[in-house]
């Protein structure tokens, strides 16, 4: 089942739900279709197990930040840059999630686990601000969610936009010095955004 979905998360990647075929992963896996529709169903089962493994990988090295260890404005930075890096370093992750917004949700609506999965990155921010706020280093009355929204929209628009973004702007999006500059830059802008 791992080879499948290994497979199959960089062919929904690269083609989306409907340009994706099952004889194609099932051919890349050397497993036939009948197996992948014993596991998954359909091709729409496998796409949202997909959506949910994508998720739940990037919550599993989340939940290894110790990010409760560290003062809540280094904590933060830490979830932020880890965050930027992350998702430069898994391309796949921003396309199935844009794919899915194309989707309007469609798949993830049907999920009963991805709820779940996301619960313990709002709890993390949740904790990390509520301390900043106990010690006076960030202001009240701040929405974890709106944190991590404001978290997830500097990186993800990053990765999912640096093709046209760096052709019109003439930007190399993918340098070294460029990434560690946005990185800095997207820790420094959440920093002002809570800061007391």
């Amino acid at each position: 089942m791992a080879d499948i979905l290994r497979v199959a998360t960089a062919e929904f990647a690269d083609k989306g739900l409907s340009g994706a075929r099952i004889d194609e992963i099932a051919a890349l896996t050397r497993t036939s279709k009948r197996m992948i529709y014993y596991y998954f169903g359909n091709k729409e089962g496998l796409y949202l197990a997909v959506l949910e493994d994508v998720y739940r990988r990037i919550r599993v090295v989340e939940s290894q930040l110790q990010l409760e260890d560290l003062p809540p404005a280094e904590a933060l930075r830490k979830l932020v840059a880890f965050t930027f890096d992350y998702q430069h370093e898994h391309e796949e992750f921003i396309r199935l999630v844009m794919n899915e917004n194309m989707q309007r949700g469609e798949f993830l609506a049907q999920s009963r686990v991805i709820q779940e999965l996301n619960t313990p990155v709002i709890d993390a921010v949740r904790q990390i601000y509520e301390r900043g706020v106990a010690e006076g280093v960030f202001r009240p009355h701040i929405d974890p969610v709106d944190i991590h929204l404001a978290i997830s929209s500097l990186c993800f628009f990053s990765v999912a936009n640096r093709h046209t973004f760096g052709l019109i702007f003439k930007s190399q999006m993918g340098s070294a010095p460029d990434l560690a500059k946005r990185r800095d830059n997207a820790c420094e802008m959440l920093l002002r955004f809570v800061q007391a």
